[in-house]
Formats: structure tokens, sequence, C-alpha cells
């Protein structure tokens, strides 16, 4: 403790930063009260203070710049109902906005400072009292030791709202999450900005600019060019991911492999083809996309298996999590460049899918999304599995309005009725490229504009 004499009225502690170390005004001599952060004088006395260092801690001001999240309001209401919710996704995808501007009261602590993670993981019974009413803990995953820590707080307190929980790797957090706080948590995930996202943002005119530049925060809020933002991205992060989780000593090996896989995106996976494309073994390869995934860097979509008479595809789909990086990874650097790509159809499948996975995850829904092949080539690229009242989605790539083709639907809803629960009907649809809205032979043609305007 030290003593400061207070030479006028009245005065403002220099740093507002709201949490400290053991943090608060400990006393005041007679003749003095205190208002929020404001000491004011009656009479002439010194006012005794606790001089604590701050650890990790501030304050949440938001740029004028901030695009509101989808995902917020469903992030309050689990706050009511939960003491501790997560939020994961890849890195820079906002979850720290997110959360900040959602919870502008609760302290920030971000595990990603040297000095915070070493008190976390030095004394997580200390580092944890800290925070009596709980805080927002940020990337969360490099301290995996609190979460049992965390687990007895949380029983102890019995509240709710208590701790905002964010990681960018999902495998590591996840677990420790199911085994520590299983019913104490709710699990969200927050991807990259989209459609009706962005829309608050400027109104997309050009689909094929929508998707090179991606969704990725920092490249609609700024003047930061996707051919600058971009290699930094994957040089600091995902290359940087990848060393610490799995060692890889050969980074050149690894930036094949990702790049093939971004060639890969929208289409059926072939773990051997791939690996072999790219000088390493299946194991190998399979450890690799294991890592991506779990870093929200792309994910495995897969096969609807409800009929089991019927011959049907078994291998997934691959598909990135945002397709401006998978833009970047092909060398597209302009939109005229992607309208002629023979990846065209393959990029705008990626970012349709994409834009319904973020509309469920948005919303707090499960993924429950699949895609349905047969053998013989009867495909629909996306089924969204809503009980008794499933989604078939056709994407196509073309401006114009592609003809009505029944027979996939028509496969697909007999499969669906197959099994315990089967299927009422379903709802037929197909988004293209175009911008005309109409309904043909009971199939809704979506225009690439109207994605997020529809229930999924």
């Amino acid at each position: 403790a030290a003593g400061l004499a207070l030479p006028s009225e009245s005065f403002t502690p220099p740093d507002r930063r709201r949490q400290v170390l053991r943090g608060r005004w400990t006393g005041l001599a007679a003749g003095w009260t205190i208002s929020g952060t404001t000491v004011t004088k009656q009479k002439t006395y010194t006012c005794v203070v606790v001089c604590n260092l701050t650890i990790g801690t501030s304050n949440c001001t938001l740029g004028p710049n901030v695009i509101p999240r989808a995902l917020a309001s469903i992030l309050v209401e689990r706050c009511r109902s939960y003491p501790v919710v997560t939020v994961t996704g890849p890195r820079q995808s906002g979850k720290t906005t997110l959360c900040r501007s959602a919870f502008p009261d609760k302290p920030y602590v971000s595990l990603e400072r040297p000095d915070t993670l070493r008190d976390a993981l030095l004394d997580p019974v200390e580092f944890l009292a800290r925070y009596p009413d709980g805080a927002i803990l940020d990337e969360i995953q490099r301290a995996p030791e609190i979460f049992s820590y965390l687990q007895v707080q949380v029983d102890e307190a019995r509240r709710n709202g208590q701790w905002i929980l964010t990681g960018s790797q999902d495998f590591a957090l996840l677990e420790k999450v199911t085994q520590s706080l299983a019913g104490r948590t709710s699990s969200l995930r927050l991807l990259p900005l989209g459609l009706e996202e962005l829309r608050k943002a400027a109104e997309p005119r050009d689909v094929h600019e929508l998707i090179l530049r991606g969704g990725y925060p920092r490249l609609h809020t700024g003047d930061m060019r996707e051919d600058v933002w971009f290699p930094d991205y994957v040089t600091t992060y995902v290359e940087r991911d990848v060393r610490s989780i799995l060692g890889v000593s050969d980074l050149s090996t690894f930036q094949t492999f990702l790049r093939m896989c971004a060639g890969r995106s929208g289409q059926i996976l072939n773990l051997s083809a791939l690996g072999a494309d790219c000088g390493i073994g299946h194991s190998t390869a399979r450890k690799w996309l294991s890592v991506l995934e779990a870093s929200y860097i792309a994910f495995r979509l897969q096969p609807l298996h409800r009929n089991v008479t019927k011959r049907l595809t078994k291998n997934p789909k691959l598909y990135f999590h945002d397709v401006g990086l998978a833009c970047y990874l092909l060398g597209i650097r302009k939109a005229d460049d992607l309208l002629y790509h023979p990846l065209r159809g393959a990029l705008f499948e990626t970012w349709a899918v994409t834009e319904v996975l973020k509309w469920r995850w948005n919303r707090g829904l499960p993924m429950d999304l699949a895609f349905y092949r047969e053998a013989r080539g009867v495909e629909v690229d996306l089924v969204v599995e809503r009980g008794l009242d499933p989604i078939g989605l056709e994407i196509k790539a073309s401006r114009t309005t592609p003809p009505a083709a029944q027979q996939p639907f028509d496969a697909l809803l007999a499969s669906l009725s197959f099994g315990a629960l089967p299927a009422r009907g379903l709802e037929r649809r197909v988004v293209y490229a175009g911008d005309e809205r109409k309904r043909v032979a009971g199939i809704e043609f979506v225009p690439w504009k109207e994605l997020d305007a529809l229930d999924w």
C-alpha cells in the first residue's frame, strides 16, 4: 500500500482498467467518498490504495467499423442459461470482438500474453480467484489445465453467465470441455462473416468479388487487400499452429498439402490420392487434414447413409470454411480470373455450402448437413436434415436459371423415406449465380443474393 495525496477536489485514477490483481480501492480515509472511478474530497485527507499489476485486462472500446454479428443474440441468450459459454472458430474470425461487445463490463483476459499464460499455468486457483464474477478467457486452449479448476469454481458459485471461453483449436478445447464442463457449458461456433452480416457493412454486388474476398472481418472493415492479408494469415496463424500442434519441420511440403486441399474444395475426398500428390503417406495426410479441421480451416461433409439398400458414395466431400482463403491458395487474384477458372463451380459450391453452415451455427443449431450421391452419379449437393422436413439443395454457378431436374430430388426423397423416421416431403431448392427468384415444377430457384433470406 502507498499513500497518495490528492491535490484537487476530485480525480480519476489514471488507469481506468477495471480488473487488477486483487483489484479494487481498498478503503478511503475519513471525509472521502467514491463514485465509479472518481474520488471526491470532502475534507483534506489522504486516499490509500493498493498498487497491483494489471494482468491482460482492459475495457472494450469498439471501433466505428465493427460489423454486428448474427451470433450475438444467441451468445447472450446462452449466458442466461449456462455458467460457461464456449465460442470456438478460426483465428481472426471475430470471436474476441463478439464476446467483448456482447459483454463490455466483463474482464477480458488473453492467454496469448506470456505473463498471463504463466500465471494461469502456475497457480490456476489464484488466477481464477482474480475474477470472482467471471471473465472472458481468450485462447483458452493454451491453458487446458484450467478446465478442471473452472469446474470447481462454477459448481461453488452456481451462477449463470460467469465465464466466456474462446478458442481457435477445436480439437483440444472440446475434449477438455467434454471432460470437465459437461452439462455446465454451451458450445457455439463463429465462422467468418456470412452474407447476412456483410449486408450490414455494404450490399454485395458481385458474387465473384464476394467469393474472392471471403468473409474474414479484417477484409471488410478497412482498406486491407486480400493479396496482402491472406499471405500474412497463412504464415502467422495456419503455419504457426501446425508447427505447434504437429511439429512439422518441412513447411514447404505442408504448403503444398494446403494448396492441394484448396484445389479439392467442393469435391469428393480421396486421402490416398491427396497424399500421393503431395509426396506424403495416407496416415500423414489424414493427420494433417485433422489439424486443418480442428483449426477451422477446412471440414469434411459426410454423405447421407440412411438407405442401406442403395449403393451410395461413402467418401466425404472436402470444403474450406472460407472460400476467399481457398482462392488465395489457388493463385486466384482477380474476379475475372475466377470467372474463367476451371474450379469456379467448385468454389461457388464451397461458398454456398459454408453460407448454409454459417446460417445454422449463427442460430446455435447443429450442423446436420450432408450430401447425397449414388454410385451411378445421381447427386444432390447439400441435404439439410430437419427431421420430417428435410431440404435438398442443388448448387449451380451459372448466371441463367438452370433446367429443372427432378431426378436427383426424387432419388433423395426415396432414400429419406427409408428407415424409422421417414420424411413427409422434401423442400427442393436450387441456388445459382443469377438474379431472378422463381418456382418451376415444385423447385425453388434462389439467386445467390437471397441465400441468407431462407430458413435452413
